[in-house]
Order: C-alpha cells, then sequence, then structure tokens
C-alpha cells in the first residue's frame, strides 16, 4: 500500500503497521505540523483531488493540484522535439492527467528540483515509461524505490539539446534549476530561488518554513552559476511566481541586495543604507 504525508505530500510504501515519522518533515527544512505528522492513503487521495492545468506559453504547461495539498507546489511539462518534460512533481497523478499526458505524447524525462517535490514521482515514472533525473547529492532522501532513477553529478547535466540541468545547492546539496534555452531563455526554479510575492524579485533560503537564511557564500555561489546564462523569463514553485522579464537581471540585482542586508547586520547603518543601495 502507498501512504502520502500529508504535510509535504512524500510517497511510502507501507507493508506492515502504520508510519509513525516522515523523515522529510523531520528534516529542519520541513516540518512536523503541530497536531503530529499525518498520513493519507494514496487511493483516498487521487478520490478527492485533481490536477488543474495551465497554459503559460506555448509549449509550457503547468500542474497545481486543487484542492490544496501538502506544499502545494505545481508541476510542469515541457514540450520539445526531443520529446516532453516533466519538471518536478505533485503527488497527485490522477485518470485525467494520465490521458492528458499521454495525449501530449508521453513523457522523455522527469527531473526534480530538490527531495521536497519527490513525492509520487515512482508512480509518474512506472505511469509514463520515464527515467528521473536526481542530483546524486541528494539520494539519501529518496523514501521509495524505483528503477527509473537515474543520479545524475556535477554542476549540470543536459536532457535536451536546449533543456539542462544546473545544480545551484543552497536550500539542498543537489538542489537544481532547469534552464530551457529557447529564445530569451526560461529558467524553472522550484523554490531553489524563490520568487518573491510581487513576482519583480527573487530570494535564497536553507528553510522556507522555518525562515532560515543562506549564508552569504552560498548566495554568491547560485549568482556565478547563474550568470552566463541568458533567461527573461522565471517560473517559480508556486502558482503567482512568474516573472515574465527581466529574469536574469532580476536574479543579479536581488542576489546583491541580499548580500547587503547580511553585510549591513551588525554595523553601524541605519535603514537607509538599503534603500539608497
Amino acid at each position: 500500500m502507498i501512504t502520502l504525508c500529508k504535510a509535504c505530500g512524500t510517497s511510502y510504501r507501507v507493508d506492515s503497521g502504520p508510519l509513525d515519522n516522515c523523515k522529510i518533515c523531520l528534516d529542519e527544512r520541513q516540518y512536523v505540523p503541530v497536531k503530529g505528522q499525518e498520513w493519507v492513503e494514496q487511493d483516498h487521495f487521487v478520490a478527492t483531488h485533481r490536477n488543474q492545468w495551465t497554459l503559460h506559453q506555448p509549449k509550457l504547461f503547468s500542474l497545481q493540484t486543487v484542492p490544496h495539498f501538502a506544499i502545494g507546489q505545481r508541476a510542469f511539462i515541457i514540450q520539445t522535439p526531443e520529446g516532453n518534460i516533466l519538471w518536478d512533481c505533485i503527488a497527485c497523478l490522477d485518470d485525467a492527467s494520465k490521458a492528458l499526458v499521454h495525449a501530449l505524447g508521453g513523457l522523455t524525462a522527469i527531473a526534480l528540483s530538490h527531495p521536497h517535490y519527490y513525492t509520487t514521482m515512482q508512480d509518474w515514472a512506472a505511469e509514463f515509461n520515464a527515467p528521473i533525473y536526481l542530483h546524486s547529492d541528494d539520494q539519501q532522501w529518496i523514501m521509495r524505490h524505483s528503477p527509473a532513477v537515474r543520479l545524475w553529478e556535477g554542476e549540470s547535466f543536459s536532457l535536451t539539446s536546449q533543456i539542462r540541468l544546473i545544480r545551484l545547492g543552497g536550500h539542498f546539496a543537489g538542489g537544481s534549476v532547469l534552464h530551457w534555452s529557447k529564445e530569451e531563455g526560461v529558467l524553472l526554479a522550484g523554490d531553489i530561488i524563490q520568487v518573491t510575492p510581487g513576482a519583480d524579485a527573487v530570494s535564497f533560503m536553507w528553510s522556507y518554513p522555518n525562515l532560515l537564511p543562506l549564508p552569504a557564500h552560498s548566495v554568491r555561489s547560485i549568482r556565478d552559476r547563474l550568470n552566463p546564462l541568458r533567461f527573461a523569463k522565471i517560473y517559480g514553485a508556486f502558482s503567482g511566481q512568474d516573472i515574465l522579464q527581466r529574469g536574469d537581471d532580476i536574479v543579479r540585482q536581488s542576489s546583491a541586495k541580499y548580500l547587503a542586508c547580511l553585510q549591513s547586520i551588525g554595523s553601524s547603518q541605519d535603514d537607509g543604507y538599503l534603500t539608497q543601495s
């Protein structure tokens, strides 16, 4: 039987007895809810939830589960001449989504930004006979074995001639983004880079729910690894997190602001330091 953690959406195979804890939630980058860890059987979950689809631009769809479940992230499907790519994953693999993805031509590959979005990746891989690409630095967070998992190493990995995974680290050691070099360029960021509510800036965190920031050296590393890339658009993990122009400039400006904030802590500068910089 497959059961899902209600707090993060991670799936577990349960052969005997109920689960006590979710390893993903016990880590400080996630959390155990105040009322404790709760679970839902996969069949019941799929019967009570569905996926909402959005077309953001030609060849780029997002899927988001309604009603809200667990972290509430969205997944993306990119259509390319070399096959369709699923970026990040959501727990709900309902019959409608199966039919729609098959109608689009299935999946050639599944790639994920970090362990909070692994959810039911094993079931998506089995349904569409697609390999799952995960960075090897995060392999300890795979909670269900799947023969579809392919671990990649290093700083980048090409999925197609136009699509490349870039390891940025930060939130997780293997935390990655997807760069699509089509036209002006698109970055699918998960929450390795977090688009802010105004969709005009980004930020960087080690733990989002627990509000623990990244150190300066990690932000500099992220900035430097993205600097050679060109991307006008950034699509974040959550609905409304869409930067549709000047994405690469916004990352550079936001990283400079973040570093300035860290440098000002403990200094004699007042709030004017940041507003004038």
